[in-house]
């Protein structure tokens, strides 16, 4: 069905989208997304794997446990949604530059 020549050719194109899909994973881990919420009171940073790696939270929001508790779970939302978008944009990115089919 494939010659030696195709499999040796699939094989080096399955290797390159291999080490295309880490560098992507490495790119979208190095990449830090900062949600702000409650007019700035507080930011969630999360990196591009939807790891939460910091949360600022201004003093004047302590006094209000469930005001804080509310902006809290909105501004991890937005912050986990963008990290989710960054994903599909840079997966797109990748596949856009790789043509599997070899055609020109």
């Amino acid at each position: 069905m494939f010659g030696n020549m195709d499999m040796s050719k699939m094989q080096e194109m399955l290797q390159g989208m291999q080490e295309k899909a880490k560098e992507m994973e490495d790119k979208i881990k190095s990449t830090t997304l900062t949600a702000k919420g409650g007019g700035g009171l507080l930011e969630v940073s999360v990196n591009g794997a939807g790891e939460v790696i910091d949360v600022t939270i201004d003093d004047s929001l302590l006094e209000d446990k469930e005001s804080l508790q509310i902006l809290l779970i909105a501004t991890l939302n937005d912050a986990l949604k963008m990290a989710e978008d960054n994903k599909k944009s840079q997966a797109l990115n990748m596949f856009g530059g790789l043509n599997p089919f070899g055609n020109s």
